[in-house]
């Protein structure tokens, strides 16, 4: 969906590590990290992730998450910043964090 809205994706699959995400974060320049979970055995990765980002690149990079186990308090909890129910609030989060496509 962010492809099409203009966005440039590195989509780096399923069950990164959290050092790859930093590692990737640091060769792209990204200032926006998605992270989904379709299981709730994927949340305590995406907390490790979000904490060893925060830890490593402290205020340069917005966390955003979603996905079917995924709630706004859930969210809140792993300290994302936001949380998109939906395709179309990532596109809105993205528009808003990145600037409009």
């Amino acid at each position: 969906m962010l492809s099409s809205y203009g966005f440039h994706i590195v989509d780096l699959g399923k069950d990164v590590p959290p050092a790859d995400v930093l590692a990737a974060l640091k060769e792209t320049g990204a200032k926006l990290l998605g992270l989904s979970a379709l299981m709730t055995t994927t949340v305590p990765s995406m907390r490790d992730t979000i904490t060893l980002v925060r830890r490593e690149l402290p205020g340069q990079i917005t966390v955003m998450v979603g996905g079917a186990v995924l709630t706004e308090t859930l969210a809140r909890e792993i300290s994302a910043d936001y949380y998109a129910p939906d395709a179309m609030a990532s596109v809105r989060i993205a528009k808003e964090v990145l600037g409009k496509h």
